[in-house]
């Protein structure tokens, strides 16, 4: 199994490429919901990471998403736009996934 990036710039998906995971660059909502809902079809990705900016563009795909618990796993990065603290940013994916409250 392996990766799948979402990306609005290519500094990111330069990264993760270096990493060893492809993706894509995508700018606008319609184009970050095709992306998406390719990514999700892929039979061999467990992961699809998606920037935190382009999951404020489709805020009510990405909610559902993550509410069914499909598989692959949907997680939101931060990204050099971001403006996110990533202990809350954990702490609140725990919570809404799991139930975990920390």
């Amino acid at each position: 199994m392996r990766g799948w990036v979402i990306s609005d710039n290519n500094d990111t998906l330069m990264g993760f490429r270096l990493a060893g995971t492809e993706g894509v660059v995508v700018h606008e909502a319609a184009e970050v919901l095709d992306a998406l809902r390719s990514a999700m079809r892929m039979q061999n990705v467990a992961v699809v990471y998606l920037t935190e900016k382009l999951a404020h563009l489709c805020e009510k795909e990405v909610q559902t998403i993550k509410e069914q618990g499909s598989v692959p796993l949907l997680v939101i990065i931060p990204d050099r736009h971001g403006k996110s603290d990533m202990t809350a940013s954990i702490a609140r994916y725990l919570a809404e996934t799991v139930g975990i409250h920390i």
